[in-house]
């Protein structure tokens, strides 16, 4: 049984096509699951609950931990030790592997590329919480206490994302007939990570034996572009004009005051001020895989929103 824990989101989707395609019996886990085509089965549960995250892992061989919080360091501060506690406990006590799919966010300003060997230097308070539970299981894997990995994600983008710059600033807005948006600084590079390789890359880790008990970046194009490059990108697959604008530090500060989710999103702008360049190619050369392009990337996005599938 391949049990994915916070299975509501478009990696949880994509996951469970991975899996099944495989013939691996999926079992979906979250607080009210939704059923998705061929998952095998689906089971309620407060995963900040040890008790009720062991009842839903028993009988796992391997275990997907995607659980998305609400966008609020003080919820993750207060909810993500648990569950990542949660989580090793109930896969030892099942002997299962785990799979935790993680942020860059634990890597702070990163000097050049970030790579698999990237110090922890958060300097966000999201960050430091990533660090801190990202620490807690690597310590169980040197520890020898549980096999487990990391995949690691640079920001996402694809078919029914629902949290992503591009999708919601971009795509999304570019297909309603708005100007897009960008934030900070349109000139710089910045990786993004398509959704369906992601979760390929999930099943195909969990997959092999030597990719156990350390750390992975999931396949994402390479080089990446800069906002104005994407906008155009996304425009031409959809149909209309480039039209954009940039939200600058100071309107993002203001609009904060009356949005939560813009004001927990300020201190996370150092991503968008200079090139973040994500760098996959320790797992692309290992399993041979070529990313998807952001050409065709953001053209399957942008039909997928067109569709009312977005």
């Amino acid at each position: 049984m391949h049990t994915i824990l916070g299975a509501g989101g478009a990696i949880g989707t994509d996951l469970v096509k991975a899996l099944t395609k495989r013939q691996r019996p999926v079992r979906l886990v979250g607080r009210r699951p939704q059923q998705i085509a061929d998952a095998t089965e689906t089971v309620a549960a407060d995963l900040s609950q040890l008790d009720q995250t062991i009842d839903a892992v028993a009988g796992s061989e391997v275990v997907y931990l995607l659980v998305g919080l609400k966008y609020d360091a003080r919820v993750w501060a207060g909810l993500w030790p648990r569950i990542m506690h949660n989580a090793i406990e109930a896969c030892k006590r099942a002997q299962a592997k785990l799979v935790f799919f993680d942020t860059v966010y634990p890597y702070g300003r990163a000097d050049g590329p970030m790579t698999e060997d990237t110090p922890f230097n958060p300097c966000s308070r999201k960050g430091e919480i990533r660090a801190r539970i990202a620490t807690t299981l690597l310590d169980e894997i040197k520890a020898g206490k549980l096999q487990a990995l990391i995949a690691r994600s640079a920001d996402f983008y694809g078919p029914r994302v629902k949290t992503s710059i591009l999708n919601i600033l971009v795509i999304d807005k570019l297909a309603r007939g708005a100007a897009a948006s960008w934030l900070v600084n349109d000139a710089v590079p910045h990786s993004f990570t398509f959704t369906p390789d992601a979760a390929e890359s999930l099943a195909m880790l969990a997959d092999t034996d030597a990719a156990w008990n350390q750390t992975w970046h999931v396949p994402t194009a390479a080089p990446p572009l800069c906002g104005k490059e994407y906008i155009q990108m996304a425009a031409q697959a959809l149909g209309v004009a480039a039209r954009h604008h940039v939200l600058g530090r100071r309107l993002i500060k203001m609009a904060g005051w009356f949005n939560s989710d813009i004001h927990e999103t300020y201190e996370m702008l150092y991503q968008n001020e200079s090139a973040y360049r994500f760098d996959s190619s320790k797992f692309e050369r290992a399993f041979a895989f070529e990313p998807t392009s952001y050409l065709e990337g953001i053209r399957r996005t942008a039909d997928a929103c067109r569709s009312g599938a977005g």
